[in-house]
């Protein structure tokens, strides 16, 4: 079962009490909102010109997922995945809309977060159920982050994760 809370990035004790409320823990989330959240600089979102992870967070970078969203018709598309996560997914998804896949796909639990995200321009916290080929993993904690592009009828989104353990 997924838990899944949106919060306001401008409250100053937003994230902690999403995380408090779904029982995350995750460095990972929180230095991945912390990176995003420097390069708002009083927007509602950084442009994805502004980021650049291979050089300002490379520890987080294995734990990271760039996402393409496109908004006519809706559809999201992997453009990135780092290589802590793509070690723990079932298949290699880069390059691939989620429109593909019916675990991603809009009859999922999955697509309807990824809307909220782009349609509000708000993080949310997810702790959905681990499904994959480690047997090890009980969930994944995550954090969604907004970002704009300078092209009309798109926009990206950032993801952290964390996989948790059975032993954590």
């Amino acid at each position: 079962m997924t838990q899944a809370v949106q919060f306001d990035p401008d409250d100053p004790q937003g994230l902690a009490r999403a995380m408090s409320a779904l029982g995350m823990q995750s460095s990972i989330l929180v230095g991945g909102f912390q990176y995003w959240d420097s390069r708002r600089k009083g927007r509602q979102f950084p442009a994805r010109g502004d980021l650049d992870p291979l050089i300002d967070i490379p520890r987080l970078v294995p734990h990271i997922i760039l996402i393409d969203v496109r908004h006519d018709p809706l559809d999201f598309r992997f453009r990135l995945i780092g290589s802590a996560v793509r070690r723990n997914l079932a298949r290699d998804y880069v390059g691939h809309w989620f429109s593909e896949f019916p675990n991603y796909s809009a009859s999922s639990n999955i697509w309807p977060r990824h809307c909220a995200v782009a349609e509000s321009g708000r993080p949310m916290l997810q702790r959905p159920t681990y499904v994959g080929p480690n047997k090890d993993f009980i969930y994944v904690e995550n954090i969604l982050l907004p970002l704009s592009v300078d092209n009309p009828g798109w926009s990206m989104q950032m993801m952290f994760l964390e996989f948790i353990s059975k032993r954590h």
